[in-house]
C-alpha cells in the first residue's frame, strides 16, 4: 500500500511541533528545579523563549498548507513531558540527570529538523526549509552550550554533594 508522502511530510511538521510542546513543558518544569546553578536555569529560560516560537514558526507552515496541528500530538508531547519531570523528581543527581537528558533531546531534535529540511526541499517548500534550518541552528546552538557546559555543571554538583550544599536543586 503506498502512502501519500505529503501527508507523511505535513504529519513529520506536525510530530515537529509536538516535540516542541514537550519541550517547553520539560523546560518549564526544569527552570524551577535548578535553582543553585543560575547559569543552566538562565539558558533553559532563554531556550524556553526560542521553543515557544518554534513551535509558532511550525504552526506557520501548517497553516500555509491549509493544516493544523495535532491536539493529539501536542498533548502526547506535553504529557511526556510533565513524565519526563517525574522521572527526576527522585534522584540526588538530578541535575546531572537533567543535563543528560537535555543535551540528548536537542540531538533529537537537530535529527528531526535536518529531515523535516530534506523533506521541504523534495517538495519545493522554501519557506519550511528557511524556518526549519533557522530552528536547527537555534537547536545547534543549545546543544553545543550544553556539551560545553554539562561538564562545570558536573563538577558543580559534585563539590556542592562533598560539601553538604545544595546539590541537587
Amino acid at each position: 500500500m503506498a502512502t501519500n508522502t505529503r501527508e507523511e511530510y505535513i504529519d513529520w511538521i506536525r510530530d515537529a511541533h509536538g516535540m516542541e510542546m514537550q519541550a517547553a513543558k520539560l523546560l518549564e518544569s526544569q527552570i524551577g528545579r535548578v535553582d543553585s546553578y543560575p547559569e543552566l536555569k538562565a539558558k533553559f529560560k532563554e531556550h524556553l523563549e526560542v521553543t515557544r516560537r518554534q513551535a509558532e514558526r511550525l504552526e506557520s507552515c501548517l497553516k500555509r498548507h491549509g493544516e493544523d496541528t495535532s491536539t493529539i500530538k501536542d498533548a502526547m508531547g506535553k504529557m511526556a513531558g510533565v513524565m519526563q519531570t517525574f522521572g527526576g523528581l527522585f534522584p540526588t543527581d538530578e541535575v546531572v540527570k537533567t543535563g543528560i537528558a537535555s543535551y540528548t533531546f536537542e540531538n533529537m531534535e537537530i535529527s528531526s529538523y535536518s529531515v523535516l529540511i530534506g523533506a521541504a526541499e523534495h517538495f519545493g517548500d522554501a519557506e519550511t526549509a528557511r524556518i526549519c534550518t533557522d530552528i536547527l541552528r537555534e537547536e545547534e546552538e543549545m546543544a553545543g552550550w550544553l556539551k560545553s557546559n554539562i561538564p562545570n555543571v558536573t563538577h558543580q554538583f559534585l563539590s556542592r554533594a562533598e560539601t553538604g550544599g545544595p546539590a541537587k536543586r
